[in-house]
């Protein structure tokens, strides 16, 4: 009997510990986030971005994870049914991790489906509200609906998250050109 308390003691200590290494992981993740704003350089945003990504790709089972990979193996060779089937299973099987949303947008996003992509990258930001790549897709989505003030507010959304991403300042230039007829 002893034992058994003993063991149902630690089986209730265990979702702690969980919970604790995740508020870890959460509080790291928060730690990158400012010292990718605060980044003096864009080389050390470079590398700030890369860890974000990192742990966003990281997130999930070591099944979620390699199905993510293969999923993005897929997209990098443009192999889109498959990518999507990837991505639609990452997503059944761990529908809490946003990059998984964020990927099979991205496939929507290549095939056309612009609607498709926007929903799943809502999916994205109501898990990761940071997700600046989502807000930057999110961007392209709504620039190829023909709805350039509504690509300019996403895209200024992921400058004051991210404000030294890749390309900011030009693509910033253009959508304003587009969206509000500044710079003509």
């Amino acid at each position: 009997m002893a034992s058994r308390r003993a063991l149902l003691a630690f089986a209730l200590l265990l979702p702690a510990g969980a919970l604790a290494q995740r508020r870890r992981a959460e509080l790291s993740i928060d730690q990158l986030f400012e010292a990718l704003k605060a980044a003096p350089t864009d080389e050390a945003a470079r590398a700030v971005e890369a860890q974000i990504w990192q742990a966003w790709l990281q997130q999930g089972s070591p099944a979620v994870q390699l199905l993510m990979r293969r999923g993005m193996r897929h997209l990098q060779a443009r192999a889109l049914d498959e990518a999507l089937e990837d991505f639609d299973a990452v997503i059944a099987l761990a529908p809490e991790v946003a990059e998984g949303w964020n990927k099979r947008a991205t496939v929507y996003f290549l095939r056309g489906e612009h609607e498709n992509a926007a929903r799943d990258i809502a999916e994205t930001l109501a898990r990761e509200p940071r997700h600046f790549g989502a807000l930057a897709g999110l961007s392209h989505v709504r620039e190829a609906q023909g709805d350039p003030l509504a690509a300019l507010r996403a895209f200024e959304a992921a400058l004051a998250i991210h404000p030294r991403l890749a390309g900011g300042e030009e693509r910033l230039k253009e959508l304003r050109r587009k969206a509000l007829g500044e710079g003509i």
